[in-house]
């Protein structure tokens, strides 16, 4: 066994995947003390010292992981996902510009591929992102209707909610949310247009009743695709170990024959 076999069979254990987790989520507890003035004051060199630390491992595990897999590490998404997640964290004006610094919290997000199970929901996001898309186009052409009758009819009386097109489309967006929405904007429409909830319920059943949950729809069936895959892939590979053990087995017999019939 190569040495760079055994850095991979390290890396690959359980106990050293968890100790990653472990030291991404206590990373991410610093970075939340770090937003307390008052902790900073009296813990603030601990607290950065840890964070430092946190990083030290965070760029040990990616040396050692270029180490073991070489060029094919970046074959792997998740690893490119890692490697930039880090990287930002070691540009040199992380420490000094506010954005950059408040990049560090997405350091958390390295749990995703750490934990499988994440990792096959947003794997099954992922998927569902073509289909999304002609629903997200769906949705805009919805939109559009939407805004352009909504400006037609109310801007005369409503032109903070519905005077411009874009006005219109951020107000059927919270209407869409459920957000205050009858209280809030179409009952006051209503004492003005008393027919307007003929306008809209139908754009709230479509959009919140029909459209979002095509969504949600979407991102369930990738997920459980995804799931069925992977079940797919393990079934495989314990049948091929099974075969494989059979025919070891048959192989022994066999020569076993041979030895007492000579």
């Amino acid at each position: 066994m190569t040495f760079r076999t055994r850095l991979q069979a390290f890396l690959d254990q359980a106990a050293v995947r968890n100790t990653i987790l472990g030291v991404i989520l206590f990373n991410a507890v610093l970075l939340g003390l770090e937003t307390s003035p008052t902790l900073m004051a009296e813990w603030g060199p601990l607290i950065r010292a840890l964070d430092m630390a946190c990083l030290a491992v965070f760029v040990i595990e990616i040396a050692l992981k270029l180490v073991a897999h070489r060029l094919a590490f970046f074959r792997s998404g998740w690893n490119v996902f890692d490697f930039v997640i880090v990287g930002v964290a070691l540009v040199p004006g992380a420490q000094t510009l506010s954005v950059l610094r408040a990049l560090r919290i997405l350091r958390l997000l390295r749990v995703i591929s750490v934990a499988p199970r994440l990792r096959r929901v947003v794997e099954g996001f992922i998927t569902a992102l073509p289909g999304m898309g002609s629903v997200f186009l769906l949705m805009a052409l919805i939109f559009y209707i939407g805004a352009v009758m909504a400006t037609k009819l109310f801007a005369a009386s409503f032109p903070d909610w519905f005077g411009t097109l874009g006005r219109s489309a951020y107000s059927l967006f919270q209407i869409m949310t459920l957000e205050s929405w009858s209280m809030g904007i179409v009952r006051p429409v209503m004492e003005v247009y008393p027919y307007a909830w003929a306008f809209f319920v139908p754009f709230i059943m479509v959009t919140t009743f029909a459209v979002v949950n095509l969504l949600v729809g979407l991102i369930v069936n990738s997920m459980q695709d995804a799931h069925a895959e992977e079940a797919n892939t393990a079934t495989d590979a314990y049948r091929d170990e099974v075969l494989s053990r059979l025919t070891a087995i048959e192989t022994r017999l066999d020569a076993q024959s041979r030895r007492e019939g000579s």
